[in-house]
């Protein structure tokens, strides 16, 4: 049973590490996750310099990963494309600023898919929290290279100010995380990190993985634990 076929809410499953199986490789969706112990892992196979990936493609290898999730109990994102995270069972679906807009992969998806919007302004926050979406993702927050043109660097009072005005629905951060600074991500409130580069490209993923659910969990013990007024 997935995390939505078991109800769990958006807002609830978005926390901790959050990968991102960026090629068709099992062996990486199972060194994110099952090794890792990453709570969320997003299909974005987005090659650069081609053509996008045909959907068969793509729902095979959304597939794979909604195996390898089952196993560990994590949900299941699928970018950019509705009718394959329907086609995968995946528990959501996370839209960019050019996407399919939300209110359309709403009405498409109803309530069988959670649905996260990619922010870089404040503006775009708004935007997705009154258009109802399950969770955000903001920045860039620090300078990052995945994307060929990445959006104006957001930093981290701009990354603050996006989760108080979020609320409730929780924001994960994106752009330029490293174990170094995902600490002061999680300190300006963030309840998901995302990193690529720095976990998919290390020499030991799931041991980078690990760490960085590591440090999400010092932080909301510290959070947890931090001074309280006295009665």
């Amino acid at each position: 049973m997935t995390p939505l076929e078991a109800g769990t809410d958006g807002a609830a499953a978005v926390r901790g590490f959050y990968a991102i199986l960026d090629r068709d490789d099992e062996a990486l969706a199972r060194a994110l996750v099952v090794d890792g112990g990453a709570r969320v892992l997003q299909v974005r196979i987005k090659p650069r310099g081609g053509p996008p990936a045909p959907a068969a493609e793509l729902v095979r290898i959304a597939a794979m990963a909604r195996r390898v999730c089952d196993e560990a109990g994590a949900a299941l994102i699928v970018n950019d494309r509705v009718d394959v995270a329907l086609a995968a069972r995946a528990d959501g679906v996370h839209l960019g600023q050019t996407d399919l807009p939300l209110a359309d992969a709403r009405a498409l998806a109803g309530g069988a898919l959670w649905i996260g919007v990619s922010t870089h302004d404040l503006a775009q926050v708004r935007a997705a929290l009154a258009g109802g979406a399950d969770y955000l993702a903001y920045g860039p927050v620090f300078p990052t290279t995945t994307k060929e043109n990445p959006d104006p660097v957001q930093g981290i009072g701009r990354l603050r100010e996006a989760v108080l005005l979020a609320g409730r629905t929780p924001v994960v951060a994106i752009g330029g995380i490293t174990p170094a600074r995902a600490a002061q991500v999680y300190g300006a409130g963030a309840a998901a990190v995302c990193a690529i580069s720095a976990v998919n490209e290390a020499a030991d993923v799931a041991a980078a993985a690990r760490r960085m659910g590591k440090i999400a969990s010092e932080s909301a013990l510290l959070h947890d634990c931090g001074p309280r007024a006295s009665g």
